[in-house]
């Protein structure tokens, strides 16, 4: 375990697409903070469409076109968000707000984590406004019906989520 560093980030998410939003917040964090961590979850849970290794391909893609992807690294992660962060030796966790039901969720989850370990601090970056309704499971939800998904994924993540409903 690396010692954690307060200018490191880690954004945790499923990322099943990842969305502009996600991209918004990310290239966000990436100004604030001299290095961000992306933490693919795997959330079972969930039920994602686009298996780890397909969300961490994306993710990666997407993130390297963005200004500072230099600075940013994409990982996987199965173990509790605490450890992950531990693991990444960071020492914020970056969440993004897109609603009043998204920072009720949000403050519980950081009250659990400030709880187990009090040396991570929580941020929460609000989504930019043209963000705010995009959500993950709303573009699936899209894509599964025959609607088009460009306003809210880019091109390469489109033709990976339609192949994958068999829409390619």
């Amino acid at each position: 375990m690396r010692m954690s560093n307060p200018r490191v980030g880690f954004y945790p998410g499923t990322f099943d697409p990842i969305t502009f939003g996600h991209l918004d917040v990310i290239e966000r964090a990436a100004a604030l903070f001299e290095h961000v961590v992306i933490g693919v979850a795997v959330n079972d849970e969930k039920r994602p469409l686009l298996s780890l290794e397909e969300r961490l391909e994306s993710v990666r893609h997407e993130v390297s076109r963005l200004p500072h992807g230099a600075r940013i690294d994409v990982v996987g992660f199965d173990n509790l968000l605490v450890d992950a962060v531990h693991q990444a030796g960071a020492g914020t966790v970056i969440r993004g707000l897109r609603s009043a039901g998204d920072f009720d969720f949000e403050t519980q989850l950081a009250g659990a984590l400030r709880r187990l370990a009090p040396e991570i601090e929580t941020v929460f970056l609000l989504s930019s406004e043209e963000h705010r309704t995009t959500a993950s499971r709303i573009v699936k939800e899209i894509a599964r019906l025959g609607g088009d998904i460009s306003p809210f994924v880019s091109a390469d993540v489109a033709a990976r989520v339609l192949h994958k409903l068999g829409r390619s």
